[in-house]
């Protein structure tokens, strides 16, 4: 059973890397893509901001979907940490949610740890690697979830 805390604080997880990888981009990531028929880096995050509209809407016993269109990277890297900002507060209230931690888990927040990884592959073939780290010692706390982390404890070269 999944509980509200260890959720947050997978959400959390989400931020810190999130963050990592979205900040200090190269410009015109937003629009690299690597082949025909993927999605662009700005694509994959746009989607990632409507996953977590999406994942309010869960916790709120709705399922809402909008395909937010495309804006500019910082826009976009915003709107992404607005709308986990929101769900977090949400799952931090004391109002029952109206799907499972389960299902919100295995939805919205699985897809998007898996978006942060594209994005992390995308950056690496961009000619812009983010720095891998030892996840374990990172300074990572439910509720700590816009794009201002903690910096690194240990990174790899």
């Amino acid at each position: 059973m999944v509980t509200i805390d260890l959720l947050r604080h997978t959400v959390g997880t989400l931020a810190y890397r999130a963050a990592k990888v979205l900040r200090d981009a190269p410009d015109g990531f937003s629009d690299f893509s690597p082949g025909s028929g993927a999605r662009t880096a700005g694509q994959i995050l746009a989607h990632m901001g409507d996953l977590f509209d999406w994942a309010l809407s869960l916790a709120n016993g709705e399922h809402v979907w909008r395909n937010a269109p495309v804006d500019t990277w910082d826009a976009d890297t915003a709107r992404f940490f607005e709308a986990l900002q929101r769900f977090d507060a949400r799952l931090a209230s004391s109002e029952p949610l109206g799907n499972s931690a389960e299902r919100l888990f295995q939805g919205p927040i699985a897809d998007a740890l898996a978006h942060v990884g594209q994005l992390a592959i995308l950056r690496r073939l961009a000619g812009a690697p983010v720095k891998g780290e030892n996840y374990f010692k990172a300074d990572i706390a439910a509720g700590r979830t816009g794009p201002g982390q903690c910096a690194p404890k240990v990174e790899f070269d």
